[in-house]
């Protein structure tokens, strides 16, 4: 089985596509917004700050990522 490695963040698009602004985010989901700023970029976040920026974004956690298979 392949092993998976997040390469780059898909949160801005998704927030563009759900129309949700950071602040709004960091509020639904308490989740500070200097953390999320993070995320923007390339910080992997823990499986707890994925599932719930994912169920507050409607998407699935591997939307969260753009994935490249380790090695490639």
């Amino acid at each position: 089985m392949a092993a998976y490695k997040a390469k780059k963040s898909n949160l801005k698009a998704l927030l563009t596509k759900s129309n949700t602004e950071l602040d709004v985010l960091a509020a639904n989901t308490n989740i500070p917004l200097e953390q999320l700023h993070g995320y923007l970029d390339k910080k992997v976040m823990n499986l707890n700050n994925a599932m719930t920026i994912s169920k507050a974004l409607n998407c699935n956690i591997e939307d969260l990522y753009v994935w490249k298979v380790a090695g490639e």
